[in-house]
């Protein structure tokens, strides 16, 4: 079993209670994770699940960090895996006592449904929207959008330069037309060329670009900054050995072993010359056993990998090419 599989079957041998007080501990990614594994682990042995809790109760004399994250994907992720009536309760819990404005609810939407919701706005209110979204999954509203919409939107994300109360406010009610939300919302600082870029990294290939060519005719500079802070799976040649190495404790081989079938040679060379030598001949071995790869299971891995080359840069546990600075 992967380790998501056997936390799964750790959670759901809790009460529904203290499941929900694990969950608030995790960020949405790891929830998105744990809540898929628990689709894969609905028949498993006694015995399985004994071993599983001896694993567990070991590691738990090891020190370990717990982080605390939003709570982005965790009503699609467990209704998906516990069934609507068993997931409503553990969501109720979870979510009990915590103050959640309009804009908010919105991460619990499909994002099929926000563009639905916000299609016939204003590009500067579905730009405001987009921008309380994490990347990834505004990246999916906009493919959503209309070609027109697109560019537009994206341009406005990138010149955000804070919101004011009373414009929040006003978006809020917009947003009530759905849901009712919470009023006392303070000034944000969202949006900007940083986000923009991260959402086209989020974009299929050549949508990026088409997106990025309607900005350069309107601002070529501004299409300019959001290019050079994009970051694309053959830019990992560009990181130093540390920052590799470290990415590396943090990814499965094999998604790797996905992701590099479409890699470039420079890529290649660069994640195998910062592995032992066993352990690349066992990676290169494995690619060769898959035979083809469907490129959009390709491209899958790819922005996984991404998604947390980003998480660690946002976290300054590495440095990106971009952002690394000159020593002397």
């Amino acid at each position: 079993m992967t380790g998501a599989q056997r936390a799964a079957v750790v959670l759901l041998s809790l009460g529904e209670a203290q499941a929900a007080e694990v969950l608030k501990h995790m960020g949405p990614r790891e929830v998105q994770k744990l809540g898929m594994a628990m689709t894969t682990v609905s028949a498993v042995a006694r015995d399985t699940v004994t071993q599983v809790f001896d694993d567990f109760v070991d590691s738990l004399a090891q020190p370990a960090a717990i982080g605390a994250g939003a709570d982005d994907y965790i009503r699609a992720v467990l209704t998906q895996a516990l069934g609507e009536e068993r997931a409503s309760s553990l969501i109720d819990r979870i979510l009990a006592g915590r103050n959640t404005s309009g804009l908010d609810t919105l991460k619990w939407m499909d994002p099929r449904a926000i563009a639905e919701l916000v299609r016939n706005e204003h590009p500067q209110i579905i730009a405001i929207v987009m921008a309380h979204l994490d990347e990834d999954q505004a990246a999916e509203v906009l493919k959503c959008l209309s070609d027109r919409v697109r560019a537009d939107v994206l341009l406005r994300i990138a010149t955000l330069d804070g919101i004011p109360p009373n414009a929040l406010n006003e978006l809020n009610d917009v947003m009530a037309r759905q849901f009712s939300g919470n009023q006392n919302l303070k000034s944000s600082a969202i949006g900007g060329v940083r986000m923009a870029a991260n959402i086209l990294n989020f974009m299929d290939s050549g949508q990026d670009e088409v997106i990025l060519e309607s900005i350069n005719r309107i601002d070529e500079p501004l299409g300019a900054q959001i290019r050079d802070l994009m970051f694309v799976f053959d830019n990992l040649a560009d990181l130093d050995d540390r920052a590799i190495q470290t990415v590396l404790r943090e990814i499965s081989s094999d998604r790797l072993a996905v992701a590099l079938r479409g890699a470039e040679a420079g890529v290649r060379n660069k994640i195998t010359a910062n592995m032992s030598q066993r352990a690349a001949e066992i990676l290169l071995e494995d690619m060769d056993a898959r035979g083809p790869v469907r490129l959009a299971e390709v491209e899958a891995a790819q922005k996984e990998i991404l998604a947390e080359v980003r998480r660690m840069a946002d976290a300054g546990t590495i440095q990106l090419a971009a952002k690394q600075e000159a020593f002397v």
